[in-house]
Parts: C-alpha cells; structure tokens; sequence
C-alpha cells in the first residue's frame, strides 16, 4: 500500500533537526576516518565498536555490550516507548585492500594490510549521524525509542542473523539502514540466501610411493567432496549458487599422504529453507566422501544470512524524504579524482547505473540522460524509485532483519561512476570529501524518514501490514542453534 499523503502528517520543517548532523559533520567524519584507519576485520572490530560506544554514551544513549554474545556487537538507545526504530551499522573491513587515501593508484598505506573496500566506515558513521538527528527529535518531547545497532561481521560472520537467531530484532517496530555505492537511490527486490560451513578432513600419513596402502588421504577427501557437489549442480534450482575454497590441501610434498585437507563452501538459494535443504545435500556428500577415503571428516558452521524482504511502504518513504534532502554536489577537484579513479578500473560493466534501469524502460531513459550514457565520473542525481522483487545474486545479513521487521534501505554516492566492489578504488575514496558527503546524505535522508515514522503510526502500521504479508513463508534462521560466531570465512 503506497503512502496517503492526504492522510498522514509529515513534519513540515525538519532542519531543526538534520541542522545536528551539519553541526557535528565533523564528529561523524572523523568516526568514520578513525575506523577506516583501523580496517578491523570482521568480528574483530575492537576499536571500532569502542569508539562508537565512548561517542554514544558521551552523547547520552544507553548503551550495552555484547550483544547476542558477539564481543563487537552493541545496541545503544535512546527514548522511551513505542514506536521503536532501529538504525543499523556495519564497521567491518576486508583483507588485503590495504591503500592509501586520496590516491588514484594502487599504493598500500600497510603491507597485506585491511581496508575498507565497501564503505562499513562510512555505513557506520552515516547511521550515527541519523541517530543523533533523531535524539534530538526525541527530545523536544516527542515519545519513542531510536536504537542504534553496532553490527560486526557483516562481510563474513553475519551478526545480524546470530541477533535474529536470538530474536533480537522483534524488539523494533521499523528497521532502517543505507549502504555506501556509486548511485543515490532507494534499494528494492531481494538477493540470495548464503551459508558458509568448513569442512575438515583427517587422514593418515604415509610414504606416498613406500606404503601407499597404509596412508588415508585427505585430500582426496576434499577432492572426492569437490566431485560430488559438481554433479549436484545438475539438480538444484537455477536460482542456487555453490562456490568452494580449499584452505587447507595438505602440504607441500607430494610424496606424502596428506593426512588433513579442509575446504571451505557457500550455498546460496532465494530463500533460506531452500538453502539449508541444499547445504543437507553437501553436507551428505562429505560424509560420503569421507567414508570412500576412510578419513574422518568434521563440519564447522561459519556464517549465514538470509535473503531480504522488501517493502514497498517504507520505500516510498525513504523515495520522499531522499527528494527532500537531495543528493551530493561535487568540486571540479573532486570529479578530476573520480575521473582518475576511474581510468585506473581493470573493467567495468557496460550498463547503466542503478537496479533499475534493468526493469525499467522510463527510469532507464532518464538515467541515460542524467549520467550522460553511463559516463558520468560522480552520478548527482537520484534514480527514480522503482519498488522491485528481483532476486540480485549478493547476499546480506540485513536479510535476516528484514524477515522478522519491516526493513528498507538506501544507496549514497561515496564511489565514483561503476566502482568495482571490494576495491581498493573504494577503500581510496572512502576517506575523502566524497565519502563524507555521502555518509552526511545519508543520516539525513534516515533521520527524515525515521522522524516521519515517529509523526505517523499508521505508515508503520501500513508497512507492517505489506511486512506479514510478503514474510507470511516464516522466517527460517540459517545459523544453527549450537553455533557460535567464527572469525573465518569469505566474503558475503
């Protein structure tokens, strides 16, 4: 159901309040500049979630930590009754993305260090910012709760989905979040579940050529196992993904039977009981594997996140107030950088920019205008909303959010044109004045929405009506009961 505007009661002049995030721009850069300086990989994000709970509790918000018993894990809050709105943040790096800041060619700032290669620096401190402009909403008198949530792991670890295992987020009434990018728009469709699991195989060892018989291989284990799933492909949905990693093969010596040898998956399928009937099947073909060699074989979970629920309520919300606060200008400086980021991507794809475009015709004509067929070095401009139900074939934990609340989320440009993702061209950027304008969009454009929220109990009751409705399959948590968070895996 789309939003009445004859019925509802928007606050006419929110610059009272979005003034905070211009007021205390600083803070917030500088947060997201100190976190992109540690580059904490996930689930190890110590100095991260410190400085985000000293800045929160500084500001007044209650804050608790650990949470769902993830060490980097946090919720801080601030109010008191209903409605409760959560804002999520994400401050995890990724490996060997280590670069220099301002910089339009590969230089690493730390040999094989970490780096931000997907904005969670700028994700983190662009939803703060929307935090501190909804406690001030809060306290002009106005009833309910903001919650902000330090989420760690997201690029391998999905804290979210531990949190939904324990039912944290049917605490929240909404749940709103962004997500740095090369285009300004609001998110729609959906993407793929995915479950990481590791396993591990021990043999014995023997003289490869002298007694052969007496050795048990556990790389042919893993080998055995990599077969097995390849025949598999042939009869799962189209929609399903496997990828494998050996990272363990044995050794260095071929003469030796190698008496252990792991290997690491992913499945991916739309929607997580599907997923996880898949993963039974991988799971059936190491056990297999592992009787066929006579090693022993031990499964380990790692992550999983699920698919996400759209809803076309609170995007159109987030559609408005985006019209509202506008998008990001540029310098000539900085679009010469972009310019020079640009020129250094190995290969680009050959679209235009924004998911929509793909769908539709309209929105595709007006994007090929505004981005001057897909050259433009920054995209100022804010696609047109278009509410979707397309599977893209990422994954995210916000998945696991959005099957137990209503959840929408947005894109700010904090990349230039066509980025590749997890670059080393976006850890450059991210700390620059492009990456700070994007993350100030952003807080703006979720506190907006967050204090119409607030204003307006039947949008909330509207979204949760679409929410039971699109959710009605039940929510199946893809981490097991017995897990515990893992700081290994790949990336979602």
């Amino acid at each position: 159901m789309a939003i009445n505007q004859k019925e509802v009661f928007f606050v006419s002049d929110k610059s009272k309040y979005l003034d905070v995030i211009d007021q205390q721009a600083a803070l917030f850069t500088d947060v997201s500049d100190k976190i992109w300086e540690y580059a904490e990989l996930s689930l190890m994000e110590f100095q991260s979630a410190k400085l985000y709970c000293d800045v929160l509790t500084k500001e007044g918000f209650s804050v608790e930590t650990p949470v769902a018993g993830i060490e980097t894990a946090f919720k801080a809050t601030y109010g008191s009754g209903k409605p409760v709105i959560g804002i999520l943040a994400e401050y995890d790096a990724l490996s060997g993305l280590s670069q220099q800041a301002g910089v339009a060619e590969r230089k690493e700032l730390v040999p094989n260090g970490s780096g931000h290669g997907c904005g969670h620096n700028m994700l983190g401190a662009g939803s703060l910012a929307a935090a501190f402009a909804v406690k001030k909403y809060l306290e002009d008198g106005n009833s309910g709760t903001v919650i902000f949530y330090g989420c760690p792991g997201e690029e391998g670890g999905a804290a979210k989905a531990f949190m939904a295992r324990d039912r944290l987020w049917q605490e929240l009434d909404i749940a709103l979040t962004w997500h740095p990018d090369d285009v300004n728009q609001v998110t729609s469709g959906t993407c793929n579940t995915c479950i990481q699991t590791e396993y591990k195989f021990t043999g014995i060892a023997s003289h490869a050529s002298g007694d052969p018989e007496l050795g048990r291989s556990a790389l042919d284990a893993v080998e055995l196992m990599n077969v097995g799933v390849q025949f598999l492909r042939e009869h799962m949905p189209d929609s399903a993904r496997i990828h494998y990693a050996i990272t363990d093969a044995g050794g260095n010596s071929p003469n030796v039977v190698q008496p252990h040898a792991q290997v690491l998956y992913m499945v991916r399928s739309t929607l997580a009981k599907d997923a996880l009937a898949l993963q039974e099947r991988v799971d059936k073909i190491a056990q297999g594997a592992a009787m066929m060699t006579e090693t022993t074989m031990k499964k380990r979970f790692i992550d999983g996140c699920s698919n996400t629920v759209p809803n076309k309520v609170l995007e159109s919300l987030f559609w408005k107030n985006f019209n509202e606060v506008g998008v990001p200008s540029y310098t000539e400086e900085e679009t010469a950088y972009a310019k020079a980021l640009i020129s250094s991507y190995e290969m680009t794809k050959d679209s235009l920019p924004g998911a929509a475009c793909e769908e539709n015709d309209e929105i595709a004509a007006y994007v090929d205008q505004m981005s001057q067929h897909g050259t433009l070095p920054l995209n100022d401009f804010l696609i047109p909303y278009h509410f979707s139900t397309r599977q893209s074939p990422g994954s995210t934990d916000v998945g696991d959010v959005s099957w137990l609340v209503p959840t929408a989320q947005i894109n700010v440009v904090t990349f230039p044109s066509k980025a590749p993702g997890h670059s080393w061209q976006n850890v450059s950027c991210g700390r620059t004045s492009i990456g700070h304008k994007g993350l100030l969009t952003a807080g703006k454009v979720i506190a907006s929405t967050a204090i119409d929220l607030f204003e307006n109990p039947q949008i909330i009751a509207e979204a949760k009506a679409e929410f039971e409705k699109r959710a009605a399959g039940g929510y199946y948590c893809p981490v097991p009961d017995d897990a515990v968070p893992t700081v290994v895996g790949g990336q979602m």
